[in-house]
């Protein structure tokens, strides 16, 4: 048993009917483990103490789940998942997803692998590269059910990187802090331009904190247009706005 106490984040689950395992629960802490551990050697998050991660990063990640239905989604990808967020807290609680994480850094992506060899977690892949070159490939390009990112990038950027990879009736989240109306509005172009639709602006206060956070859902409602993403830089050097 863990000597870590999960007491609120079973309090967020219970409060939106989902129950954690004492399997589930296991695998988060072997994950927050790796997590303190390789910190240590390499900067993966500046959050470390227990009760911070299991807010900021678990349930933060997790905060999408009162707004949609993840227990029908069957692939989702996590673009700059970083050191595994919100991916490996999702696939951790909904097991029957398969997901994919990329990042660009090579180092990160080794803490991942160890991470999704030391919890027993299946149908998880992990890529080291850029969402720039990955949304062009067949076996990517418009096949997720769900994209999510909580990278830190202009939302206009963002679009071109991650609706790429929604399927046509999907829905990709951005994970937001703070005040993002203008950011919205500068957004809107890059919405339409790459085949999706705002769907809702979820503002909250994360669970049992005063941080404010803002979850913006864009559903794919046709095709993106193939020249997109363009080749690397180009979407942050000069955005679709």
């Amino acid at each position: 048993m863990s000597q870590n106490d999960y007491g609120i984040l079973n309090d967020f689950l219970n409060k939106n009917n989902v129950v954690a395992t004492e399997e589930q629960i296991g695998q988060l802490d072997s994950f927050y483990s790796l997590l303190v551990e390789q910190n240590k050697v390499m900067n993966l998050t500046a959050i470390t103490e227990f009760n911070d991660v299991l807010i900021k990063h678990f349930i933060d990640s997790l905060a999408i789940i009162p707004f949609i239905k993840l227990q029908e989604c069957k692939t989702l990808i996590d673009i700059g998942t970083g050191a595994g967020f919100p991916g490996i807290p999702i696939k951790i609680m909904f097991p029957n997803i398969k997901i994919t994480l990329i990042d660009s850094l090579n180092k990160r992506i080794t803490f991942l692998n160890n991470v999704i060899s030391e919890c027993n977690l299946k149908n998880i892949e992990v890529f080291h590269g850029r969402a720039e070159d990955f949304a062009h490939q067949k076996i990517y390009r418009e096949k997720y059910d769900l994209c999510v990112s909580r990278a830190v990038a202009n939302l206009s950027v963002l679009n071109e990187y991650c609706l790429p990879f929604v399927k046509v009736g999907g829905k990709f989240i951005s994970y937001k802090a703070g005040h993002i109306d203008e950011e919205l509005k500068k957004a809107q172009k890059s919405i339409a331009v790459l085949g999706g639709s705002l769907d809702k602006i979820n503002k909250f206060q994360l669970y049992q904190t005063d941080f404010n956070r803002t979850l913006v859902m864009i559903k794919k409602i046709k095709g993106t247009p193939d020249k997109y993403p363009r080749k690397s830089g180009l979407p942050l050097k000069n955005p679709i706005i």
